[in-house]
């Protein structure tokens, strides 16, 4: 039997929005940055055969983040936040003379040795990987627009780990073409952008106390995520 709820707890006053938002910074600790496998990644420890593994699971993931998008739009009744969210999905699968995220993955993969045909028919893709990230999808689908948008706060913290590999990869693993690396250049302004407005929904809309702890159990939902497609990865490259 559940504990009845305390006459604080239910009274319990929101916290401010900078406090609130300190708190969702705060579980930056829990983002994949510190899985053992992307530290042994970009310490350089891998070897290409465990690098060509996470790209490519790492592609579903990629190919999917304008399926959650989607999502968040069709279930969005708000004009102009549809007109700013639609831009995300540009990102990824391009428009006009931009080719796009996903199209810069693709490169990333030819630069580390993977065949571009090899990696569209998702062969790679680990029963784990694919789990987790249509867990996510669905999520989005069925969520409210604002939770699903909170849930991809997890870009407040995805700056550094591009800066990292931006920092490391080239002298780590110099077999890699450069140029497969824009991917993670190319996502530093947008990652910024993208947590502006994220960011200012999700204080705007989380303004209870139940709230605000709701919104944190969204963005550790994401986090573990992130999380458990590295765990995937590391049992079955590092093994």
């Amino acid at each position: 039997m559940n504990a009845p709820i305390s006459a604080a707890a239910l009274h319990a006053s929101p916290w401010s929005a900078d406090e609130f938002e300190a708190r969702l910074r705060a579980l930056e600790s829990r983002y994949h940055i510190h899985h053992p496998f992307n530290r042994r990644l970009n310490a350089g420890a891998c070897t290409p055969a465990q690098i060509r593994g996470w790209v490519a699971n790492r592609f579903y993931y990629q190919i999917s983040i304008p399926l959650k998008d989607a999502a968040i739009l069709s279930n969005c009744p708000d004009r102009d936040t549809r007109r700013l969210w639609v831009q995300r999905i540009l990102d990824h699968d391009g428009h006009g003379d931009d080719a796009g995220g996903i199209e810069a993955w693709v490169r990333l993969g030819e630069a580390v040795g993977l065949d571009r045909a090899a990696l569209w028919s998702l062969e790679h893709v680990l029963p784990g990987v694919r789990f987790a990230v249509d867990a996510y999808v669905n999520f989005a689908r069925r969520a409210t627009w604002q939770e699903a948008v909170c849930s991809s706060l997890t870009e407040m913290f995805a700056p550094q780990i591009h800066l990292d590999r931006l920092a490391g990869w080239p002298s780590h693993y110099s077999w890699i073409d450069a140029d497969g690396l824009q991917y993670f250049r190319s996502r530093l302004p947008l990652a910024q952008r993208d947590v502006e407005h994220g960011l200012a929904v999700t204080l705007a809309h989380f303004t209870t106390a139940d709230a605000q702890r709701r919104a944190l159990e969204i963005l550790t939902f994401k986090l573990d995520v992130l999380w458990s497609i590295l765990d995937a990865i590391e049992k079955a490259y590092c093994a």
